[in-house]
Order: structure tokens, then C-alpha cells, then sequence
């Protein structure tokens, strides 16, 4: 993998959007306190919590909101970063065939029995390539994708999906497998069997606490320890850097009080 000596660049982008985040999660809530379909005041309807008193109400709407926005934030911040070192697309195009969606689902079930011994393994994946294809039956079709990454110099390509943090019940992580495992059989077909991909599931974060063992079962039931990027190995994968993360979080920390401004001068147009 390349060694990244731009930290600059990555720093910048990560202030910049943290920049723009303040500005506009700011913008949106004070500009929305007169409307009773503004996104904090859509969410105060819980009698139950109203009952607690008019700050709780107040905080766990913004809680709720902040949470979901901030994901989105990271999730940009980290396409924008690939951009530095990668052609980036969001999407897949190309043919599948009734072959390869036929595996996919009895790859996934054996997965989801947990009397199966079989167990996820990238290896599955080229099961995809080998299969005797009857080519008339194709169904063209694109595909969605948070990430899909070519690097140019080697001509590697890789898939990931990202979900911050990665807390998944077990039909969406079976929906994520899927979704990848798709993705990559429509990218073996368009270009050749020989073509390197990869294939991961990634989060912003550890839920467990960075440095500590990820594991959350439902994911781990559809998805082999290779194709997981958690936290650290994310950022160091996205800024082709060992010292991504740091990097990323410690100009994240630095800027990190234009939020808590953002969320001090919200507090004062709704508890006054």
C-alpha cells in the first residue's frame, strides 16, 4: 500500500468539513425553532419523555438528530480523504447472472445456520468466478455502493461498506454480505476474472473501544475477520497511512470545539 506523506491534506479536509458541518447543523436547528416540522421539534412528542421535564426533552432530540448528521459528516469526510489517493465511485454497473445470485443466497443461509459449519471466507467470493454461466441470462444491473475504490497504479479494486458503527441486527448485516457480494460479481463480470478485488465491511469506530476485540456476532456471522476494517484500520485504509487514524482524530479534536459552539448557541434559541 502507498505511503501518504500529504498530512496536510488531510488535515485540511478534515477542518473543512467539520467547518461546514458547524455552520449548517447550526443553521438548520436555529432556523427551524418557529417550525413545528423542524427536526428538533418533530421529535419532543414523546409524552413519556416530556414528562422528565423540558431540558431532557430538548437533549435527547438533539442527541438523536446530532447522531445521525454526524454520520453523515464522517461519512463524506472519509470519501472526500479517498479522493486524494483513489478513484472514487458510489456505484457498480455491469451484468449478473441467476448463477450468481443462486449462490449468493445459499452461501448466506449456510452463514445464518449456525449448524453449518461453514463459516464466511473471502474465498467465497470466487466462487462467483467459477461458476459454469450460461451468459444469455444476464441481468444488467447497477448497484449502490458506499465506497468502490480503484487504485490506479496497481489496479486494485475495493468495495466497502460502511456503517459508523457498525451496530447491525442480523438481517441487515445479511443484506450488507449480500449487497457486497453482488457488487463484487457484477465488477468480476465487467472486468475479468483476474481482476484483484476486495470486499470489506468498515466502521467510523469501535464500539467495543478502539484498540479492543470487535465483536459483534451478527456481523462476524456473514463476514470473515479479513474483510472487516474497524475504527483504526478504516481511516488507515481510506488516508493509505498507519497513521490515518491519528491523524484524522487529532484534527477532528482540534476543531471539534466549532461544534460545541454550534450546539451551545442552539441551546440558547430553545431553553432561553
Amino acid at each position: 500500500m502507498k505511503t501518504i506523506d500529504n498530512e496536510t491534506s488531510i488535515r485540511k479536509i478534515v477542518k473543512s468539513s467539520i467547518e461546514s458541518y458547524s455552520i449548517g447543523f447550526e443553521g438548520r436547528h436555529t432556523g427551524e425553532f418557529e417550525n413545528p416540522d423542524g427536526t428538533i421539534n418533530m421529535k419532543i412528542h414523546n409524552v413519556f419523555i416530556a414528562a422528565l421535564g423540558e431540558e431532557i426533552q430538548y437533549y435527547t432530540a438533539l442527541v438523536r438528530s446530532l447522531d445521525s448528521s454526524l454520520g453523515n459528516m464522517l461519512e463524506k469526510m472519509a470519501i472526500t480523504i479517498a479522493e486524494l489517493f483513489y478513484d472514487v465511485q458510489t456505484e457498480v454497473e455491469g451484468p449478473l447472472y441467476p448463477e450468481q445470485i443462486s449462490i449468493i443466497a445459499e452461501l448466506l443461509e449456510a452463514y445464518k445456520n449456525r449448524n453449518n459449519s461453514l463459516k464466511p471466507s473471502f474465498e467465497h467470493y470466487k466462487k462467483l468466478n467459477t461458476l459454469n454461466i450460461n451468459k444469455s441470462c444476464k441481468i444488467e444491473k447497477t448497484h449502490a455502493s458506499d465506497y468502490y475504490l480503484v487504485d490506479r497504479e496497481n489496479n486494485n479494486h475495493y468495495l466497502i461498506e460502511l456503517k459508523i458503527g457498525g451496530d447491525l441486527d442480523n438481517k441487515k448485516a445479511r443484506s450488507e454480505k449480500e449487497a457486497l457480494m453482488e457488487q463484487y460479481a457484477i465488477l468480476a463480470n465487467s472486468l475479468g476474472e483476474n481482476a484483484d478485488i476486495k470486499c470489506y465491511f468498515a466502521t467510523a469506530y469501535n464500539r467495543f473501544g478502539e484498540n479492543r476485540e470487535w465483536k459483534q456476532e451478527r456481523v462476524l456471522q456473514f463476514f470473515s475477520k479479513d474483510e472487516l476494517l474497524i475504527g483504526k484500520d478504516f481511516w488507515n485504509f481510506i488516508c493509505c497511512s498507519d497513521r490515518g487514524y491519528e491523524i484524522v482524530l487529532d484534527e477532528y479534536k482540534k476543531n471539534s470545539f466549532l461544534i460545541k459552539n454550534a450546539l451551545d448557541n442552539i441551546k440558547k434559541v430553545y431553553l432561553k
